[in-house]
């Protein structure tokens, strides 16, 4: 792969950029900026989302056929490096970059044409329904049942760890459909409509203060045959192919440096106890060492895209890799934030979200979501399946 960018590819670096100068809202840069969490508060995230579909830019990786802007590869890493870099709402994920592939590669007709529009849209909110309070890490454990009665299916169970269920209308859940042979072969890929009778969400309000994980439940729901994906017991499958996307098959090496950058300006500005983070030679080292590694990521993504651009996919090992890097490097960046805070770590602000909080400097507003983002961050190795089980899939497919 040729790392530098030709003509036409700096033409387009330079079209986003100045999109993104018009378009992107102090606002709405002030929002993420004080947003201790991996996705922006959907309604400042639906609010960006709108603004790019009006330009067709919200699903900077799907084809045309499908209403993406059919980009190349490269001009999809641009985009994604151009946005993170100028702070916008981090909002696109469950709809945008999972449902969605699915949907073109197992999905009929039918329901690409009734749910790809919805989600470029921002009218249909997708949560994802995969863990369980018994089957986390170890997902074909799961138990929600889901039985066929003529035309419908009638869903009992729960979901935990839902992301912004309590925001959305639609959920991808795997359920199963059978009890006989492997687990994993009893297992089915269903579409739920979060507004059903018998639904019930519940939030869990994270340590860090803010509301995007609920447990949700399902009594006697109803759901169409029409919207099972792929084949009865084909859904564990379309699970894996899923988590390929969740896992590695988007980049982060924007989001990374976006952190780091936040990073930096708190380490350059001394606090109000008169300690300045540069000048201590440890930090800088530590400082060095995560910059290190947002670089060793980033040529791990641009692997990742030749393997692409080659027709593949990104591939279980490839995209478990980079979940485990992308989660340790986001720590780093947390904890090294929280500890140039010293006693101040302590100070706690109850207020969520915190942009609607009375507005300070930048770099005072950075100090006071350093803390509530390193606590955040913790979960990095756990969503997505735990770091633990991303190093039993690269074992699996490398040592046997």
């Amino acid at each position: 792969m040729d790392l530098y960018l030709d003509d036409k590819e700096i033409a387009f670096r330079d079209e986003v950029r100045a999109f993104l100068r018009q378009e992107l809202t102090p606002q709405m840069k002030r929002a993420e900026r004080l947003n201790p969490s991996f996705l922006a508060d959907p309604q400042d995230g639906l609010q960006w989302q709108r603004i790019l579909a009006e330009r067709g830019w919200v699903a900077p990786s799907w084809p045309a056929e499908h209403g993406g802007p059919g980009w190349t590869l490269t001009q999809r890493y641009i985009f994604d490096q151009e946005c993170e870099n100028a702070g916008e709402p981090h909002f696109r994920s469950a709809g945008v970059k999972m449902i969605a592939p699915v949907l073109m590669r197992y999905g009929t007709a039918e329901q690409q044409q009734r749910y790809l529009p919805s989600i470029l849209s921002g009218d249909d909110i997708w949560a994802q329904g995969y863990s369980e309070p018994g089957s986390g890490s170890d997902l074909a454990s799961l138990t929600t049942k889901a039985s066929l009665d003529v035309n419908h299916y009638v869903v009992d169970g729960s979901k935990i760890w839902s992301t912004h269920a309590h925001r959305a209308n639609r959920m991808f859940a795997l359920v199963r459909t059978s009890d006989t042979g492997k687990k994993q072969e009893g297992i089915t890929f269903l579409l739920i409509d979060l507004t059903a009778p018998g639904v019930n969400v519940r939030p869990i309000l994270s340590i860090d203060g803010t509301h995007e994980f609920n447990q949700t439940f399902f009594d006697g729901v109803k759901v169409a045959v029409a919207d099972r994906v792929g084949a009865e017991g084909e859904g564990w499958e379309i699970a894996k192919y899923l988590l390929e996307f969740e896992r590695g098959g988007s980049f982060a090496g924007g989001s990374l440096r976006a952190h780091y950058s936040k990073l930096m300006k708190i380490a350059k500005t001394c606090g109000p106890d008169g300690r300045c983070a540069m000048e201590d030679p440890l930090f800088v080292a530590r400082l060095a060492e995560i910059g290190a590694d947002i670089d060793t990521n980033d040529m791990l993504e641009l692997s990742a895209m030749s393997k692409v651009q080659a027709g593949g996919n990104p591939g279980a090992v490839s995209s478990s890799v980079m979940k485990i890097l992308r989660s340790r490097v986001h720590q780093a960046i947390g904890e090294l934030g929280a500890s140039i805070l010293g006693p101040d770590a302590l100070r706690w602000e109850d207020q969520r979200p915190l942009h609607h909080l009375p507005e300070e400097s930048e770099v005072d507003e950075l100090r006071k979501v350093a803390a509530p983002a390193y606590i955040n961050s913790r979960s990095q190795s756990i969503f997505g399946g735990s770091n633990e089980i991303q190093l039993e899939i690269i074992a699996r497919n490398l040592l046997r």
